[in-house]
């Protein structure tokens, strides 16, 4: 804990925000855009490694305090299809990371006491063979859970799901599985990542961290045509707070209350 989410007037702040939050509408799904890590190391003169490494603990702790709030979605932006033309250091380091992750979400007694399901979702095909084997572990250890989905969004494009989406949903239609005519929102929704059953639902608030105003292609389906709420916020995301956090969830209570 930093000196100051220390201080005794970030404690009191904090505690109101979360009064207001926990006594206001629920928000059920809430998307993150995990931006800044790099940017983060360079500033505080770190290694971009680093970086990514604090970043994975805030992911962690946000996580802990979805399940104090009773979000029941989280999903958060972990590595882009653009992701990667990154260097392959880089990416090395960012695959055993993530592989590092989910191993200890599997083995978590967190995990399985709150009953949290871990999925990846995004064109698993290309990611590195021992991290897909880590993921499918992960997910086998956590398929029966309900209480809070944990979905990771990896070797993601927003535009991909809708391709991959249109081409499954075409196959069936060839094989006269399905008629083009009943295609409608719903089935479009089950052939999206991660077709396992239980659709990603509709985000009802994305957060970006860094100060960037975009949403990079992320959950198009189940953001857009949505009253989704957004928050764009400057920390950096190793740098996010928990209050950040509540006045997210804060300003997506007050939208969802003057709809």
């Amino acid at each position: 804990m930093s000196s100051t989410t220390r201080n005794p007037v970030y404690l009191l702040y904090e505690r109101m925000l979360k009064a207001q939050v926990l006594a206001g509408a629920p928000v059920e799904h809430v998307a993150i855009i995990q931006d800044g890590n790099r940017r983060y190391a360079r500033r505080k003169g770190l290694s971009q490694f680093l970086g990514h490494s604090l970043g994975a603990e805030t992911s962690e702790r946000v996580s802990d305090w979805c399940l104090e709030l009773g979000v029941r979605h989280l999903t958060l932006y972990a590595f882009s299809t653009e992701n990667f033309s990154r260097d392959e250091s880089e990416k090395g380091y960012l695959f055993d990371l993530i592989k590092e992750k989910f191993n200890d979400l599997r083995r978590s007694k967190k995990t399985h006491n709150n009953r949290v399901r871990v999925r990846a979702i995004g064109r698993l095909e290309m990611l590195p063979e021992d991290l897909r084997e880590e993921i499918r572990l992960t997910e086998e250890a956590t398929r029966n859970y309900s209480r809070m989905y944990l979905n990771v969004a990896l070797a993601y494009g927003g535009q991909r799901e809708l391709v991959d989406a249109a081409c499954s949903l075409a196959r069936l239609v060839m094989e006269g599985k399905v008629r083009a005519r009943d295609i409608d929102e719903s089935l479009i929704a089950q052939h999206l990542y991660p077709q396992d059953g239980t659709p990603v639902p509709k985000v009802d608030l994305i957060i970006r961290t860094a100060g960037d105003f975009r949403t990079s292609n992320f959950l198009p389906w189940q953001a857009n045509g949505n009253e989704c709420a957004a928050y764009f916020c400057a920390p950096f995301w190793p740098e996010f707070r928990k209050i950040d956090f509540l006045r997210a969830i804060r300003t997506a209570q007050t939208r969802a209350s003057c709809q």
